[in-house]
Order: C-alpha cells, then sequence, then structure tokens
C-alpha cells in the first residue's frame, strides 16, 4: 500500500506504521489526503508500510480463519520490525488488526503456529508487542487537545456537527472496551468536535452500523438504514456529519441520493471524513483535503459559521 516516501522518523515527534486500508486508497482518497496533512500539521510521521497486504476485511475470516491471521501477523511483523505500532483510518481494518492483535497476544500457542507458518514462508515472526490505533485516537489521546488547539486557524466557530463512529471502532466489547467512542465510553468524536469549536449533535444512531455490508445483500434495507442515520442527525440539527471510517464515508455520502429516493426524502446532508473536518480547521485548502470529491458541498454550512473555507 505505497502511498508517500518514506520519512526520516527522527524528523517528527510522533511516528507510526501507517495502514490507511484499501478504501482510502481507492473510493475515499480524500481521507488518506487529509489524514496525512494533518499528520504533517502536527509532526506525525505517517511511515509507508509497502509490503503490506489488505487485511481480509472480514471475509477471509470467514473463508480460512487461519490463512486471516497469518496475513495479519505478517503485517503486524512488519510493523513491529519498523519499531512503531499501526495507526489506520478505517474502522473495519482496526476491528479486524485489533481482533487478531488480541488473540496474538493472549493465546501465545495460537501466536507460535502462526509464526511456525511465516518462518516457512520466509517472514519475520511476531513477537506480540505492537498496538494497532485509530488516527482519532492518536489525537485525542497521544497528541492532546491542547496541541490541538495551538494549530486552529479556522475554528468551527459553532458548526453543528453529527458524529458518525460506526460499528466496526466499537464492538466487540470486550476487546475496544475503554477506546472506540461508543456512547458508553471515550467519546473521541465529540471531544473532537469540541476542540475544534463546533457543537456535536447527539442523534440514536450515531454508534450503530452504517448498512454498508447490507449493500450487495439488501440495498433496500442498507439505503434505509445508511440514510436513516443522516436523516436522524439532520432533523436533530446537524449541518455536517463525520466519520472515522472510509467505508462509513461511502455509504452515508457517496449513496445519500439513492437513500433520498428510495426514502421518499429530502436529506441533503454532507458526509465527510473527520480529518477532512480537522484539517479545515487548521486552515487546509480544500484541494489539499479533498473537498471537490465529496458529494455535498459543507462549504455553505462552514460560511455560515464565518469559516475561510
Amino acid at each position: 500500500m505505497a502511498h508517500s516516501k518514506l520519512k526520516n522518523k527522527a524528523d517528527y515527534k510522533f511516528n507510526y506504521a501507517y495502514y490507511p486500508g484499501c478504501a482510502a486508497k481507492q473510493i475515499q482518497k480524500e481521507a488518506d489526503w487529509s489524514a496525512q496533512a494533518i499528520a504533517e500539521q502536527l509532526n506525525i510521521g505517517l511511515h509507508d508500510m509497502p509490503a503490506a497486504t489488505c487485511c481480509g476485511a472480514g471475509n477471509l475470516q470467514e473463508h480460512d480463519l487461519a490463512a486471516a491471521l497469518a496475513v495479519n501477523a505478517r503485517i503486524f511483523s512488519q510493523a513491529e520490525e519498523m519499531g512503531m505500532d499501526i495507526v489506520t483510518i478505517c474502522n473495519t481494518c482496526l476491528q479486524t488488526f485489533t481482533f487478531a492483535n488480541h488473540r496474538f497476544q493472549n493465546e501465545p500457542e495460537l501466536l507460535a503456529t502462526i509464526n511456525k507458518v511465516l518462518i516457512k514462508a520466509g517472514v519475520r515472526p511476531y513477537g506480540g508487542t505492537i498496538d494497532v490505533k485509530h488516527l482519532i485516537w492518536v489525537l485525542v489521546d497521544d497528541i492532546g487537545e491542547d496541541t490541538l488547539k495551538q494549530h486552529l486557524k479556522n475554528p468551527l466557530n459553532g458548526l453543528k456537527v453529527a458524529p458518525f463512529y460506526g460499528c466496526h471502532a466499537l464492538r466487540p466489547k470486550d476487546i475496544f472496551e475503554g477506546r472506540g467512542g461508543t456512547v458508553r465510553g471515550p467519546q473521541y468524536l465529540e471531544t473532537l468536535i469540541s476542540t475544534l469549536g463546533g457543537s456535536s449533535i447527539d442523534y440514536f444512531g450515531k454508534d450503530k452500523c452504517c448498512g454498508f455490508h447490507y449493500m450487495l445483500v439488501n440495498e433496500k434495507e442498507f439505503l434505509n438504514m445508511s440514510g436513516g442515520h443522516s436523516l436522524q442527525a439532520k432533523q436533530a440539527g446537524a449541518e455536517v456529519m463525520v466519520s472515522p471510517c472510509t467505508l462509513c464515508d461511502f455509504a452515508l455520502g457517496a449513496y445519500q441520493s439513492r437513500s433520498e429516493k428510495a426514502m421518499g426524502t429530502t436529506i441533503g446532508l454532507p458526509e465527510m471524513n473527520i480529518a477532512q473536518l480537522v484539517g479545515a480547521a487548521f486552515g487546509l485548502d480544500k484541494k489539499t483535503l479533498g473537498f471537490n470529491r465529496l458529494h455535498i458541498d459543507p462549504t455553505p454550512a462552514m460560511k455560515a459559521h464565518n469559516m475561510a473555507v
């Protein structure tokens, strides 16, 4: 997953092995661009993992769990050799990695078995030492609110933002205990929105599934699910919706017009990746943040709050 020239660790205060995920390299490129742009602002080194493969995204796990675990262990071994934890901007990659890493760190016999597979394939064995983080966890827990505020050049000025977490960074609960951002735990998106000067909109669906996996199985149900979340948020007063997940971005943004047709109503709620909102508040230009790729332009809502976009 090559995305940029490998950077020197010594140039940055924080360093992570960067795993954007397949969606961010294809259908949601703006999330990747924005993540890298705000990382540069915050002195975060996002280091490429050029030999990394797809995480399997749940599909490989269902077909061949042993193969899926080996694939993930291989990726973890690369990060471990780099001396860095993994950071991702995809909830599905986060869930897949976290589940596998939880098993490796709690089942030594399993890790030993998987490492035999890696060694046979000529791959460095995984020692079970890395952590897997989402970018929003890094922003809140590692960078901190005070540092984020120091980079504010274009505060949200009360912009009403609906956070949408998606389910893959929250469940299964036992491996995400104390992390993620569910209404029952740390509220990372709300913290970021508040830090940027915005106002968080609370609504029922913010920690529910976006419906992405229903897309091909039951399109009508998917459109009602994804559109329903957006409509709830809009009715609650949201002017913009943000998500930390590239697949949720796709489901809620790209398919909103089709949801409107299926539901027989108008939603008209701009949806963007949280990294894009952070970048806008940092004063980065719209081209860098990929606003032109969004399906509804958030600029009018931002300008209504005297943001320079």
